[in-house]
């Protein structure tokens, strides 16, 4: 832990009255200290000593490589038979973000490819195509075939800023070739998605829906209505790129089966559509679920108890200029800045705390340029979820390299921001307007959350 930060923090302020302290704590009560590359793996800083147990076997879990079974310790396997990674930090290392491929050939990890079929499925959400399920595996285990190989290419878009110096964005072209069972659907929808950061997500799980939908009042965002599965009910949309997952536990166990192959409770089945044959008879593991109810419970407690690291540089004038300009261009109107979680049962920890997520959880159309053209249950081709902001400052040293929106596009925090359109569009071309020391100290800001 950063014990100079820390203290810095909590007696900042004595003798000075120009910045709060409490600007610094971005989870609340919950907020750590360290600004290394391990940052994004503690505890919340008040995590009762009961669930730091469950916390770190969760821990072990996350970073466990799941081996195809059957094998000869129990507990271990049950990988595939279509997969993407290895385990949890293969796509989210150190609780950070993934990264689009570096070259040509190499398998996606840290990036997927969702795929569905005009329609809507039986509780309104997309349609999986019915030869390759609702994602495109990278891998599979021995004996059943890769289902695709995908492929990126990029074409750079040259232009200038208001003071006419240039700059470049990028735009993604995806393929897939070696289809093992034939052809997409007709009209079927393909979306990339590059893996989160994981920190504070239990936070924004205790936000209250009334909170959510007043932003919605204010700034025109729309909220995303989803299925639980452990409900049997229609609730708000809060995780993934589109709100397409309602609480933390689902999101967590989605995963494990969509991008391990893992099994829980909640879904018990491997994704083989039936014309996988090789996928449907392979073999399991002796433990089904793989995912047994200690592990489970471990992974939501994990899930519900990563950190948030504390804000930085909270005197850099450039930084706090840079603040400023963010809320003055409209970039707060979303990327709301300040709000009070409610009461979460079983977790005070998280209860009504003031956090400082930058974001508003809801859907907001972004422009053509960024559209995906697939809808997701009431998100259209066009809308995103305002990702929150906490922590991006350091997710280039945690995760040696910073690729920003839904598919790691942009390379850093303006060439996101200059992809913004649609509802993002007047505070785009607000700071394409700015002179180049106001946008380093916006970008300066940003990189001090």
């Amino acid at each position: 832990m950063n014990r100079t930060l820390m203290a810095a923090v909590l007696v900042a302020g004595c003798g000075d009255n120009r910045v709060d302290p409490s600007l610094a704590l971005l989870g609340g009560d919950t907020t750590i200290f360290d600004d290394g590359d391990e940052a994004f793996n503690y505890p919340l800083r008040n995590m009762r000593a009961e669930l730091r147990g469950p916390f770190q076997i969760g821990d072990g879990i996350f970073n466990r490589n799941w081996v195809t079974a059957p094998a000869t310790v129990q507990g271990s396997d049950g990988l595939g038979p279509n997969y993407h990674a290895l385990s949890c930090s293969g796509c989210h290392s150190n609780n950070g973000r993934g990264a689009p491929p570096s070259r040509d050939g190499e398998i996606f990890l840290g990036l997927l490819l969702r795929v569905s079929v005009p329609g809507t499925g039986e509780h309104g959400g997309p349609v999986p195509d019915p030869s390759y399920g609702g994602q495109i595996a990278s891998r599979a285990i021995l004996g059943v075939p890769v289902e695709a190989v995908q492929s990126v290419t990029y074409t750079e878009s040259a232009g200038t800023y208001g003071d006419g110096m240039p700059y470049s964005l990028r735009t993604p072209t995806y393929t897939l070739g070696s289809l093992a069972y034939g052809p997409l659907d007709n009209g079927a929808m393909i979306s990339p998605r590059i893996a989160p950061q994981m920190i504070g997500l239990g936070l924004l799980e205790a936000v209250g829906e009334d909170t959510v939908l007043g932003f919605a009042r204010s700034n025109g965002g729309r909220p995303n209505y989803v299925w639980n599965i452990a409900t049997q009910t229609t609730e708000l949309g809060r995780f993934g790129w589109k709100a397409n997952q309602p609480r933390l536990a689902q999101q967590t166990f989605a995963a494990f089966v969509n991008d391990i192959g893992i099994t829980s409770v909640m879904f018990p089945d491997d994704d083989c559509p039936p014309v996988q044959t090789a996928c449907a008879l392979a073999p399991h593991s002796l433990t089904e679920p793989n995912l047994e109810p200690i592990k489970s419970d471990a992974m939501v407690v994990h899930a519900l108890g990563l950190a948030v690291p504390a804000r930085r540089n909270l005197d850099d004038e450039r930084a706090r200029r840079g603040e400023q300009l963010f809320d003055m261009i409209g970039c707060a109107s979303c990327h709301i800045p300040e709000m009070y979680t409610s009461t979460l049962d079983e977790w005070p920890e998280l209860s009504n705390q003031h956090i400082r997520p930058f974001t508003d959880l809801l859907l907001h159309d972004m422009g053509p340029g960024l559209a995906d053209n697939r809808p997701d249950f009431l998100a259209t081709g066009s809308e995103w979820r305002t990702p929150p902001l906490w922590g991006l400052g350091l997710v280039e040293s945690i995760n040696d390299g910073l690729f920003l929106l839904h598919d790691g596009r942009a390379r850093g925090f303006a060439e996101a921001i200059l992809w913004h359109g649609g509802a993002g569009q007047s505070a785009r071309d607000a700071f394409r307007a700015l002179p180049a020391s106001d946008r380093d100290a916006l970008v300066a800001f940003l990189q001090s959350l």
